[in-house]
């Protein structure tokens, strides 16, 4: 079937706001290229549960089609209209499973060598989108927070060294009550601009006291998941035929209520949450690897106003069926590496908030746990210097954020 033939019941399997808005934007989606369309239902499908910004965007977009005359459709989509596909790709149910539809798009344009063509094509649509829906200006300086080292007593090589040469180092940092200022300040924000999902916190262990303000994610409240996570797992696994993609499949269509995560109340961060585990690699069993994965798609895709994240030991590198069997009760937990880990993460971390909007006015802080030192990123701040002035955290904040 080709987008043409679309109807309005075609979508009674979508979520209730999903359906609402294809129904609404028919049109639309008709004059569309079926190159193109299914990527698109990917992202409308699960539009209830995306975040708000997710949504606006989705919307804008939507707006932006229908806006468009058939010569300008023609125009901006003439590229997509040019690529051969299979029958096979034609017959396949694209409109109630987009995101394999878009897998088996990948490989077949890849094996038929149209797959540049179609990044190519991607690009092009992407740049003409943002020119012709601009982002919206943010109602404050963004701000990120990243707390590293969390259990290591000294550490003697230098810290934060892919950072400093964009920011102030700061080597007599008054650590006393750190995490306590660092987490008010983090609620003080949220107070003043509350935005739905726009101030969160995100622990790599278990999470400390914080303000209800914030929206919190952390890698201890989710081990009762995450267990669930490896034993399904373990079964597909042991299927025969089960290989990585057959298993990728089955983990992108994991529900919450499958995993035991619907009992929240909040089916938007219940299924961000599910996704963090099923789609990133090691988050499962790794907490740097949870806190860093999770830091880079709360800036992708809810594009926080303000992101603290706190690192925590992770276990020690064992034998990937070791670590997936999850046979170890207590295993050790390797505090140096995970400081390593850390800190490249905190660095990751400044890299995805530079590409949101309103990167030059942001400010990014991070702080070795417990310790005297850390580093500041803010347009009032010098570049590669070192500051031997002692603040507390609640202080430097200040200063970073002025």
């Amino acid at each position: 079937m080709l987008p043409r033939d679309l109807t309005a019941g075609q979508f009674a399997g979508y979520p209730p706001q999903a359906r609402a808005l294809a129904v609404a934007h028919l049109g639309a989606l008709q004059q569309l290229p079926l190159s193109f369309v299914p990527s698109f239902l990917r992202e409308v499908i699960d539009y209830d549960f995306k975040f708000p910004v997710e949504r606006a965007a989705i919307d804008k977009e939507l707006a932006n089609l229908t806006s468009l005359s058939p010569a300008q459709l023609k125009e901006w989509f003439q590229a997509f209209s040019q690529f051969s596909l299979s029958p096979k790709l034609e017959n396949f149910d694209w409109i109630n499973q987009p995101a394999q539809f878009v897998e088996q798009l990948s490989a077949y344009l890849w094996s038929t060598h149209q797959l540049d063509a179609f990044r190519e094509a991607a690009t092009v649509y992407g740049d003409r989108l943002r020119s012709a829906v601009p982002p919206e200006p943010i109602p404050m300086r963004r701000l990120g927070i990243a707390v590293i080292g969390q259990g290591v007593a000294a550490y003697e090589a230098p810290l934060f060294r892919n950072l400093r040469e964009h920011g102030t180092y700061f080597g007599r940092v008054k650590p006393e009550n750190g995490l306590e200022l660092l987490l008010t300040a983090t609620a003080a924000r949220a107070k003043a601009h509350p935005v739905a999902y726009g101030h969160w916190y995100v622990d790599g262990g278990q999470e400390a006291d914080h303000s209800p303000l914030l929206t919190c994610v952390s890698y201890q409240s989710l081990q009762p998941v995450r267990t669930a996570l490896l034993k399904n797992m373990q079964t597909e696994i042991g299927r025969p035929g089960m290989g990585p993609e057959e298993l990728r499949t089955h983990l992108a269509r994991l529900s919450p209520s499958e995993l035991g995560l619907d009992k929240a109340g909040d089916a938007v961060l219940d299924r961000f949450q599910v996704k963090l585990l099923t789609e990133g690699s090691g988050t499962q069993i790794f907490s740097t690897t949870f806190a860093q994965w999770t830091t880079r798609e709360v800036l992708r895709r809810a594009q926080a106003l303000t992101l603290f994240v706190r690192f925590a030991p992770r276990q020690r590198q064992r034998p990937m069926n070791e670590l997936l069997s999850n046979s170890r009760g207590n295993p050790e937990a390797d505090f140096t590496g995970s400081l390593i880990d850390a800190d490249m993460g905190a660095y990751y971390h400044w890299i995805n908030q530079q590409r949101l909007p309103g990167s030059e006015q942001s400010s990014f802080l991070v702080w070795f746990e417990g310790h005297s030192q850390a580093l500041a990123i803010a347009p009032s701040l010098p570049r590669g210097t070192a500051s031997n002035s002692a603040f507390d955290l609640g202080e430097l904040l200040s200063l970073a954020t002025a």
